[in-house]
């Protein structure tokens, strides 16, 4: 399954561990929120609705850094663009350590949300651009597995914190450490060169003639946009309802202690890191179409039996793996699917919107998960939104062009007709 990392250049594998690196660490950073979330309600004396008001925004406002950071690369480079996104999310990640009220971190976690979302866009664009075509389903899946990394520290550091620490201390400690990935910065600078494909779009005429911000809703790609747009409100409406209060349903409803919240914890971010893996491979083998929907499909089965379903306790830790797999899966085909479905001139501005408009509409899920919970219970409220979300995913992955193998030149242009066949590169 592997083989394909030994077949790859240096520059390559270079891109491949700095982008790894990058999503670990924005992946630390924003998983901390849904860890914090009870220390958070006990500090400023909130409710579920204002905690899943600061989850939304951070959502909303990346919704827009995605899309900015995308244009950026498409204007100024992609490894320029990446450098400037790492500072600003670990900067604004820091910075919340600090804050005296609830005002005061909804504004800086909007400020955090426009570098996620800048940092994933243009980290995408620049893995797609360099890595091979037979190879780029499985660089671009596996590098989405970091989030796993990322995520596990995260568990980690909050269980840590949770047993040495005051509750008034820990999260800040836990937001203090976010400051890291700025370290990424040097490597990044020094290891990594822009890509061929934007070097040479750069010096096309009619790829300048094009403003990275409006270029993706130009008649020719304007359904690709759409669509890519709606499939992103299902990717990220179904995982932040399903993870922004999966700590709190396990530590409230389930009545598990700290140390047990993290077990089943650990049980689903291990699943996510191998769904990540096996997605990798498969939309290189079955196309990006068909493994989407099989991880969509997958994802409402589980989240359905996993949060309705009359379940022990052990029944729950056991069942915690395949949901952390499925839910993995769509996240890690949306890399290499958006960035075939556009240009050069405008792939990060596109890549970034496609990847983050979900998110405009998905940062009402997790208020609506809060709102929800206060009446129905989590468990239900997560079941209901989450469940909703994957079934948009399938019927917008139905719309769409199968891209599996495509060239990713500087000056490509892409069908907007709807695949006609399996195996069709659009």
């Amino acid at each position: 399954m592997f083989n394909w990392y030994r077949e790859i250049s240096s520059v390559e594998r270079r891109t491949f561990w700095g982008c790894f690196g990058g999503w670990a660490l924005d992946a630390l950073d924003v998983q901390l929120f849904g860890l914090v979330i009870p220390a958070l309600i006990a500090t400023f004396g909130i409710s579920r609705t204002d905690a899943g008001l600061i989850g939304g925004i951070t959502l909303f406002s990346s919704a827009f850094g995605g899309w900015l950071g995308g244009a950026l690369s498409d204007r100024f480079g992609r490894v320029k663009a990446l450098q400037v996104t790492i500072l600003w999310f670990s900067v604004a990640t820091f910075i919340c350590a600090f804050v005296q009220s609830f005002n005061q971190l909804l504004v800086l976690k909007a400020l955090q949300g426009i570098g996620f979302g800048a940092e994933w866009a243009t980290g995408a664009v620049l893995m797609a651009e360099i890595i091979r075509p037979e190879h780029r389903g499985k660089a671009l899946g596996s590098v989405q597995s970091a989030w796993a990394v990322g995520w596990g520290a995260a568990v980690i550091l909050s269980t840590i914190s949770s047993l040495l620490l005051p509750v008034e201390l820990g999260w800040r400690i836990l937001f203090a450490v976010g400051l890291l990935p700025a370290l990424l910065i040097v490597y990044v600078r020094r290891s990594i060169p822009e890509p061929a494909a934007f070097v040479k779009s750069k010096a096309d005429p009619a790829s300048s003639t094009r403003a990275p911000l409006l270029g993706i809703f130009a008649p020719d790609v304007i359904r690709m946009t759409a669509i890519g747009g709606l499939l992103g409100v299902g990717a990220h409406g179904g995982f932040y309802a399903l993870n922004t209060f999966l700590p709190a349903y396990l530590s409230t409803e389930r009545k598990l202690s700290v140390l047990g919240t993290g077990s089943y914890l650990a049980v689903i971010i291990v699943a996510f890191w191998c769904g990540c893996i096996a997605s990798a491979y498969l939309q290189d083998r079955i196309g990006r179409r068909q493994n989407i929907l099989f991880f969509a499909a997958a994802c409402v089965a589980t989240v359905i039996t996993y949060l309705f379903a009359p379940l022990s306790d052990a029944q729950m830790l056991v069942l915690g793996f395949p949901l952390g797999f499925f839910s993995a899966g769509i996240p890690a085909s949306l890399g290499a699917l958006f960035n075939e479905l556009y240009p050069s001139g405008v792939r990060g501005t596109g890549v970034g919107f496609c990847y983050n408009f979900g998110r405009v509409i998905a940062a009402s899920f997790p208020p609506l998960v809060g709102h929800l919970s206060e009446t129905i219970g989590f468990g239900s409220a997560i079941g209901i939104v989450a469940t909703s979300a994957y079934s948009i995913v399938v019927v917008a992955v139905l719309m769409l062009p199968e891209t599996k193998g495509k060239k990713l030149s500087a000056t490509d242009r892409v069908s907007v007709a709807p695949a006609l066949a399996e195996g069709s590169t659009a």
